[in-house]
């Protein structure tokens, strides 16, 4: 990618657009969509925004899931000098209204299917205007005529007026010719995508993603394979979200440097396996959890997976059984690696050329700097005993939008260098292998996300018959932490059950961080300041699991 002051995604993408023409960027539901055709797509939906009145840096929210969509609007939002807020398509009203105005984000793009829930908080937001599309708008029209003539195509009511828009016919609008657009305005590194992160707060953080940062992480991580093949040639199924910066950084940038990305709007291991075979992809990117649910598929040996020769998985650490019954059954490795939001992707990652040690999420990639520190006092620990991970890298973030206390917390000054703190407890072995011991008791990961434990007690609390609530994570191999929440009901109420309380979290939080355990207890454990001890519980589940 060359010198990142010099360059933004948007020209990096422009040249290799140029060199790659007619090759495949990117195959949708097993529609191959060329170079030159992905770069032609993004310029006129800039094109479109520009004569909305975008303004340089404007927020623009993007709803949708993997698909071809979702990458011609990012790399349009890119072209066009504005910032993207890329946010899973499964929110509900509740977290799209508050992201919608702590983002200060004027308009949004979403499927047809979450439209509803745009509609619904218009009137509570800042977004002045919403781009609609169709899952299937982009692909040929026999696929949409047999998708809708099946009902295999999921549809949503779209209601049109004056500020509500149709993607495909944007597209089709600005075609011939009326998408010269001059190029955005580079002084510094801009911010160009605020990534929303969970952790240990009630509401999600928004991590702002600048230019410089965003071109020498995504180089870093997506040329880590480079020794199995060249980048030009890797096909990867990218089945990490893009709004993730897993699926970003390891799945997204190969689009800057030449390889080609497999989409699907969501997985589906029959469909997942085929287009593996199908189209023989080189690389495969998931989360612990998708690898255990391939390992035990019924139909799994139907399937021949022999091109992928990049088995990438992060998100959270693989159970060293699953790596152990995947290379019996492939003769090949899962490399893991190791990141964060806030550090633009990979801390550590595995390199490709040597034997990894079992339980390893790799070595310090180039980009970063690590210390290992006493939590508390922010001392370096020897070498191979635990301690939080602290995180820095020119460039890097410095702070979350609109939350100062937060920022205070978790970004430190140290030896006149700015770094993250992780809260994550690693250590480090002697030849640089890093290993994940343990999280903060307020972070739960369920398949692969980082949830809040505070913003599910949070939300437990607004229901009228409760007077408290502890949320904590109970081990799982399938998906790494169950959710389980203890609740106090206040003492005159009767007849409110654990169903009650699951259905009011689905209508307010995302569905990955709903509680899949309800229980009652009389009082919950607190300090002599009146601060809960969810260590306290978690101790117990941890006794109960002995048992």
């Amino acid at each position: 990618m060359g010198n990142t002051n010099k360059h933004s995604i948007s020209s990096t993408f422009e040249r290799v657009a140029r060199r790659r023409g007619d090759d495949t960027a990117v195959i949708y539901l097993g529609t191959k969509y060329s170079y030159l055709k992905v770069k032609d797509l993004a310029k006129r939906f800039a094109a479109a925004l520009a004569n909305m009145g975008l303004r340089q840096g404007q927020r623009i929210i993007i709803y949708l899931p993997n698909s071809i969509q979702w990458v011609i609007v990012w790399l349009g939002i890119q072209r066009a000098g504005g910032v993207a807020v890329p946010i899973t398509p499964i929110y509900t009203p509740y977290d799209l209204k508050y992201i919608a105005n702590d983002s200060e984000a004027e308009a949004i793009i979403c499927a047809d299917t979450n439209f509803g829930y745009v509609t619904k908080v218009l009137p509570e937001t800042n977004l002045k205007k919403v781009i609609v599309t169709k899952m299937a708008d982009l692909l040929p029209w026999w696929k949409r005529c047999f998708g809708y003539l099946f009902d295999v195509i999921p549809k949503g009511k779209i209601a049109y007026h004056k500020d509500t828009y149709s993607l495909r016919k944007i597209l089709s609008d600005y075609r011939n010719g009326k998408s010269d657009l001059p190029e955005p305005m580079q002084e510094g590194s801009p911010v160009v995508e605020i990534l929303y992160t969970g952790g240990t707060t009630k509401y999600p953080k928004g991590v702002p993603i600048n230019q410089a940062l965003f071109l020498t992480c995504a180089e870093e991580n997506i040329r880590m394979s480079e020794p199995l093949f060249p980048a030009e040639k890797n096909i990867i199924m990218g089945n990490a979200p893009l709004f993730h910066i897993l699926g970003q950084t390891c799945s997204l940038s190969t689009l800057l440097v030449g390889g080609t990305l497999m989409l699907q709007p969501r997985v589906n291991l029959d469909a997942t396996l085929e287009s593996i075979e199908r189209f023989k992809a080189t690389t495969m990117i998931g989360v612990p959890t998708l690898y255990r649910m391939i390992l035990d598929h019924d139909r799994l040996d139907q399937y021949d997976l022999s091109s992928v020769g990049y088995w990438y998985s992060a998100g959270d650490v693989l159970p060293v059984e699953v790596g152990k019954r995947w290379f019996e059954k492939f003769h090949k490795v899962i490399y893991q690696g190791y990141g964060a939001t806030e550090t633009c992707g990979g801390v550590s990652m595995c390199p490709v050329d040597i034997d990894n040690p079992p339980r390893s999420v790799g070595t310090i990639v180039a980009s970063k700097r690590v210390k290992i520190v006493d939590s508390e006092t922010q001392t370096p620990v020897k070498l191979g005993e635990p301690g939080e991970l602290l995180v820095s890298s020119d460039h890097m973030v410095t702070e979350y939008i609109n939350k100062p206390e937060e920022t205070l917390e978790s970004f430190i000054e140290l030896e006149g260098k700015r770094w993250y703190r992780t809260a994550d407890i690693m250590t480090m072995d002697e030849e640089g292998h890093l290993y994940f011991v343990d999280r903060t008791v307020d972070t739960i990961k369920h398949k692969g996300y980082r949830v809040s434990a505070s913003e599910i007690e949070a939300v437990l609390q607004e229901h009228a018959a409760v007077i408290a609530s502890c949320v904590v994570g109970v081990e799982d191999q399938k998906v790494g932490e169950r959710i389980k929440a203890f609740v106090v009901l206040k003492e005159d109420i009767k007849g409110v059950t654990g169903y009650d309380l699951i259905r009011w979290c689905r209508e307010r939080i995302v569905s990955y961080k709903v509680p899949q355990y309800i229980e009652f207890r009389d009082m919950l454990p607190k300090s002599k300041v009146g601060k809960l001890l969810r260590r306290e519980i978690r101790s117990e589940e941890e006794r109960r699991a002995e048992v």
